[in-house]
């Protein structure tokens, strides 16, 4: 097991945010970005990941409970303050510690693995993580010596002319030998204009004690951005959308316009299936090989199969099987299933019911909390009448049933196997295997009676 543990900080408000939401919680590529960071941490090795949690605390330890332990920072009194409240769960650990922001989503397991692991190689007692930033604008700097070791970490507001010629910045990423770390806190003030405690001048505690550290240079700047604003919010949405499509592609998928196509992160498709433009994909959505989705098409937590068509469509909390085709103009609501071959045409909402295996509701229909068999028609019009104001009822149609244009299925009813309901019938009672239920008026014509009221 990996003797590395992770430490998130994930206790700020976000102020710039302007939002009741904590910060870290705020989405980006469908996840909020602290599951980002935390999901990057496991990929590097984290066998233990700890969040420290502040702003609110209760929301964000719901939204990760189960994948990490919590420690609270009361009063936010800088990065270092908040490292200080791990050091229960840091006391009994020989290993490293990697600690982390909360509000860096873009950071990729890759980069954090190699972070770790050119730590352990330099057996440093520090190793900061540095980005080459295009404008370096109020970054700390990070001055080297010729050796390539960190001499010091210096604030913009206090660097020198030489110092600001540096664009190697500090992007408040580390690992830490765990008992080295813990030392250096110890002697940690906060002596300064702020009041706070600051990570960074536990580097120079270390570099003052001879201890070595090391730094690791992002090869691109922008996986370490934080996000304290909606339009940085926006930006790095964008990043993370990009990276999707591009891996999605590069795995066989065709989109046909990126631009235009919306895809989470947590969203997984087979080759060979068509993105049409305007699609958005999300949550936990799966969607098989050789379909073709959109356009003008939104999935939500929905698993789809192999050689589906879903086109100008609403579908969420669904199963899709294969060879199914789906709008246009169709609402697929919660737990609802198609099996495979089935056809759902335009203007038609279907909700809490498996439709069985060649089925068809081709246009028209509402079709609620209902288990419908293998090869049944359903015809235009066609509404099962599910609520009588207190309760939901099932409607059960078995079979090679056939129902009429413009038929109402008043719940609880069913219509057994290979029966037909003629068109315009209302159904209260069972209809038999093998019947046809013909429920409506007997119908009178009025002769001359047109001419009448024109006179």
């Amino acid at each position: 097991m990996s003797n590395l543990v992770a430490v998130i900080l994930a206790a700020g408000k976000g102020t710039r945010m302007k939002s009741a939401l904590p910060k870290v919680l705020h989405r980006v590529g469908g996840k909020p970005m602290v599951q980002h960071v935390l999901d990057a941490a496991k990929f590097a090795g984290a066998a233990k990941n700890i969040v420290v949690i502040g702003f609110g605390a209760q929301a964000v330890a719901d939204t990760l409970a189960g994948q990490a332990e919590f420690v609270v920072q009361a009063e936010q009194l800088g990065t270092g303050h908040a490292v200080m409240q791990a050091r229960a769960e840091l006391a009994d650990s020989g290993g490293t510690v990697m600690v982390l922001c909360g509000d860096t989503p873009l950071l990729t397991g890759e980069l954090l693995r190699t972070l770790y692991t050119e730590h352990v190689s330099a057996q440093a007692a520090a190793t900061v993580l540095t980005a080459i930033m295009p404008d370096p604008k109020g970054y700390g700097r990070v001055i080297r010596d010729t050796a390539g070791k960190v001499v010091k970490i210096v604030e913009h507001k206090d660097a020198g002319p030489s110092e600001l010629l540096v664009n190697e910045v500090n992007t408040g990423i580390y690992c830490f030998k765990v008992k080295q770390l813990l030392a250096a806190l110890d002697c940690l003030t906060c002596n300064n204009a702020q009041g706070e405690y600051y990570l960074t001048d536990v580097i120079a505690i270390l570099n003052s004690k001879g201890q070595t550290v090391w730094a690791v240079n992002a090869a691109d700047y922008r996986e370490t951005l934080g996000i304290n604003s909606r339009l940085q919010l926006a930006e790095a949405e964008g990043i993370i959308r990009r990276r999707k499509l591009e891996a999605l592609m590069e795995n066989g998928v065709t989109i046909m316009d990126p631009s235009s196509t919306f895809i989470d992160d947590t969203v997984e498709i087979g080759p060979d299936t068509v993105i049409y433009p305007f699609t958005w994909i999300e949550g936990t959505s799966k969607i098989g090989a050789n379909s073709t989705i959109g356009p003008n098409t939104r999935i939500e937590n929905t698993i789809i199969g192999d050689h589906a068509t879903i086109h100008f469509t609403y579908v969420h909390d669904a199963i899709i099987g294969d060879h199914v085709t789906v709008g246009p103009y169709v609402h697929l609501r919660p737990k609802t299933e198609l099996k495979d071959g089935v056809k759902i045409g335009n203007f038609v909402e279907v909700k809490n019911t498996v439709v069985g295996e060649n089925s068809k509701i081709p246009h028209l229909s509402y079709i609620g909390d209902t288990d419908m068999g293998a090869g049944v028609n359903i015809g235009s019009g066609t509404i099962t009448v599910n609520y009588d104001g207190k309760h939901k009822h099932r409607t059960i149609i078995e079979d090679e049933a056939f129902i009429g244009c413009n038929t109402n299925l008043v719940a609880p009813v069913t219509v057994g196997r290979g029966s037909y309901v003629a068109a315009g019938s209302t159904i209260t009672k069972n209809v038999p295997p093998g019947s046809l239920g013909v429920a409506r008026a007997r119908q009178n014509n009025i002769e001359g009676w047109a001419e009448k009221q024109r006179r």
